[in-house]
């Protein structure tokens, strides 16, 4: 495959595509990453164009309301504990949360439930609402105090907001998904 000579929107969509791979192999690994790439990819490219609706005069975006925020999070839960269960086996999976010290393992184990099973996913969804929610406050603000010409640096805004969210988002799902198929040989 020879690329064009110019930057044309496949070549955009190629290089756009690739870097997000990267960053899964960089986290997840060489062979994690074709497990999950569809996965961090699908996500990203939901939340983005989720959140870019909101830009459109007169259209809320879906990643504005909690409910669909948890429901998306609910998938990252269900697949970096399935995964994690699957790669490292129910027992180890529950020992990598009992932590290293066994006295305090009762203690450990209970606050890393918490965590992986409420702490993250609600994480995930409030930081995505949350951010939704003030960005498009501030453009509907700024829109109807200000005259045409001054909106669009709003817009541009929304826009960088909505591409910095959809990547936090799917960094974070990546992240638990890689911290939850790890080995530890020291447990």
């Amino acid at each position: 495959f020879v690329p064009d000579g110019s930057l044309t929107a496949r070549n955009l969509f190629e290089l756009f595509t690739g870097a997000l791979y990267d960053l899964c192999a960089d986290l997840l690994g060489a062979a994690s990453a074709k497990k999950f790439f569809w996965l961090s990819a699908g996500l990203f490219i939901y939340i983005l164009t989720s959140n870019l609706l909101g830009i459109v005069p007169g259209m809320l975006p879906p990643t504005g309301s909690m409910h669909h925020n948890i429901a998306m999070a609910t998938v990252v839960l269900i697949m970096f504990n399935g995964a994690g269960i699957k790669v490292q086996g129910i027992g180890g999976y529950l020992k990598h949360m009992w932590g290293p010290v066994w006295w305090l393992g009762i203690l450990i184990f209970f606050i890393e439930l918490l965590s992986f099973a409420v702490v993250r996913p609600y994480g995930l969804s409030l930081r995505l609402t949350g951010n939704m929610f003030g960005d498009h406050q501030v453009l509907s603000i700024m829109s109807g105090l200000v005259p045409a010409v001054f909106p669009v640096i709003f817009l541009g805004l929304g826009m960088f907001v909505s591409f910095i969210q959809a990547f936090v988002f799917t960094l974070l799902s990546t992240i638990y998904i890689a911290l939850a198929v790890e080995h530890h040989d020291d447990h």
